[in-house]
């Protein structure tokens, strides 16, 4: 069973720093888009940032300058470096990935991780 398991949340003061990561484990041929979306209780989920298998990266205008996506495709796994915390940072952090499974088959799946609460505190 293909799945993503993340790791790295936690509470950080104001200002600080952490690091998210998300691995990909079981039977995958190749991993496109990953990305990292967070959401807060009564909001929508938002897109954080995201990286191509080419390594271009996109950021939400709230997080550009502060946060970094990164990925590790032997180890299949994307990681979000997160600076300068903020207390309005403060959410579930979800990473996704669109993965393909067989080389035979084009088809590809979005997977999510478990999410991983980041809590900044002032």
């Amino acid at each position: 069973q293909v799945q993503l398991v993340e790791s790295g949340g936690g509470l950080v003061q104001t200002g600080g720093s952490l690091r998210l990561a998300c691995a990909a484990s079981g039977s995958i041929f190749s991993i496109n888009n990953m990305g990292w979306y967070r959401q807060v209780p009564g909001k929508q989920r938002e897109l954080v940032a995201v990286i191509t298998s080419g390594e271009s990266t996109n950021y939400a205008d709230s997080v550009k300058g502060r946060f970094t996506i990164a990925r590790d495709n032997a180890k299949r796994t994307v990681y979000l470096h997160m600076n300068n915390l903020k207390p309005d940072d403060t959410a579930v952090y979800y990473c996704n990935s669109d993965v393909q499974f067989s080389r035979w088959s084009s088809n590809t799946q979005i997977l999510w991780g478990q999410g991983d609460q980041v809590t900044g505190s002032s």
